[in-house]
């Protein structure tokens, strides 16, 4: 066996995929920067070259400079490839090609496959992918075909096809990337289009598990556990969402104000979801009020489901977080979801995710407070929104230092394939402990 041989085999499923998103972001990063795919006269540094790669594997949506103007039809459509890479996984997409060649999956990729999609068992995976990738490409046309016919009335067809296309994936993928330059500011009030959009984004943040389920409801007639509570947590925090923005933003004249209802709904309900990691947005949220903005913080730091192509802590992990909450205010022994009660494990876990993302946003905010010159909520903004990948802006990022932006670009990654992704890719491999220590006890609050 080779040394190359024995080196791979210690190449945990974590770490594959850390490397697997270093080396697309490095691939993205190079082709960004040939002319080919800069419109003409256009020129592009490396670190904001950089940063749109990272954004684009990340399904951030964070920009630095126009991507409607800056890069030519082959330096977008590479952004959206690596979108779509990175919504659905570079390792969903390597699983693609496998089968096209009849090869067979081995059990290490068995495992990786796994990992990618944060499933709680290897049996079915390829199965359940394979299905996935159908779900994608059949979303994805269905929006690109009503896109397409809609957008046919305000620009060529040929053009139409092109944005309903691109954005199909950018939403699915809850990318962020747009093409017009404003985001849907021109579709705020356009019944189609936010009917369209949000079912792309809602679609595309459940959770490839959860959509699976679904596929064999009318069947099964029963969901899991695990998809019983997204399906909750994400209707409770829509309609939460959407309700808190048409409160406060009603009278704005920068935001709804100027709207009439059928707007201020669209507009409150589009903002409401694509906080939870879509990243586009129909209203300029800079605009916004201050209290607004701290709550599309709240909703980006919760994000999407597990499984997603979306960010944040996840919609199951603030779902544990609550159950336990209210377990220990009741002096309840357990916590309780659906009359199912939680493993401590699971507890323990979603505590340490709220706890480093936490962390995150605390160490990356105080950093750019170091060399950006704004103000706090506006730092704090940019960084949530890099670190759950949602890719909502004030503004902030294409005025950032040098400095600033490859901050961004770390968060951005490291928010994507998760901080314990990246904790046990760097770490050494799990050993079961021979001891367990005396328990102590420790006085609390």
């Amino acid at each position: 066996m080779t040394s190359w041989r024995k080196r791979t085999m210690h190449w945990t499923p974590a770490r594959v995929l850390v490397l697997g998103f270093l080396s697309i972001i490095t691939i993205g990063t190079c082709i960004l920067m040939l002319p080919i795919s800069l419109a003409a006269g256009h020129s592009l540094s490396f670190i904001d070259a950089l940063f749109t790669a990272t954004s684009a594997v990340c399904v951030t949506g964070l920009v630095v400079v126009d991507i409607g103007t800056t890069y030519s039809a082959f330096g977008q459509g590479v952004i959206i490839s690596l979108v779509q890479i990175g919504g659905i996984g570079f390792m969903s997409v390597a699983l693609l090609f496998y089968l096209m060649l009849g090869k067979r999956i081995s059990l290490r990729e068995r495992l990786i496959l796994q990992e990618s999609i944060n499933a709680n068992s290897m049996e079915g995976i390829v199965r359940t992918i394979r299905r996935v990738i159908i779900f994608v490409f059949i979303i994805q046309g269905t929006g690109t075909i009503i896109l397409t016919l809609r957008w046919a009335f305000d620009m060529p067809l040929l053009q139409s096809f092109y944005y309903g296309l691109f954005h199909s994936i950018s939403l699915f993928n809850n990318g962020g990337f747009d093409l017009f330059g404003s985001s849907f500011q021109l579709h705020v009030d356009d019944f189609v289009t936010n009917v369209v959009a949000i079912f792309l984004v809602l679609s595309g943040g459940l959770g490839f598990i959860v959509l699976a389920e679904l596929y064999e409801f009318p069947k099964s007639r029963r969901l899991t556990l695990h998809s019983k509570v997204v399906l909750s947590m994400t209707g409770i925090l829509v309609v939460a969402g959407a309700i808190f923005i048409f409160i406060f933003e009603f009278q704005n004249a920068y935001t709804l104000g100027s709207l009439n209802w059928d707007g201020k709904i669209y507009a409150s309900f589009f903002q409401s979801i694509s906080a939870r990691s879509s990243g586009t947005t129909t209203v300029d949220v800079s605009h916004m009020k201050q209290v607004t903005q701290f709550g599309l913080i709240i909703l980006m730091f919760i994000g999407a489901s597990p499984g997603s192509a979306g960010g944040g802590i996840k919609t199951t992990t603030f779902a544990i977080l609550l159950a336990a909450v209210y377990a220990m205010l009741r002096g309840r022994e357990d916590a309780v979801l659906f009359r199912h009660r939680l493993a401590k494990d699971q507890i323990i876990k979603a505590l340490t995710i709220i706890f480093l993302a936490i962390f995150m946003v605390l160490g990356v905010s105080m950093l750019l407070a170091i060399t950006e010159d704004q103000p706090f909520i506006t730092l704090l903004f940019e960084t949530v929104s890099a670190v759950a990948t949602v890719g909502l802006s004030m503004g902030l990022t294409p005025e950032m230092s040098a400095f600033g932006k490859f901050v961004i670009c770390a968060t951005m990654f490291i928010g994507r394939i998760g901080p314990m992704t990246l904790a046990y890719a760097l770490g050494n491999r799990k050993e079961q402990s021979l001891y367990r220590y005396p328990e102590g006890k420790i006085m609390i609050g």
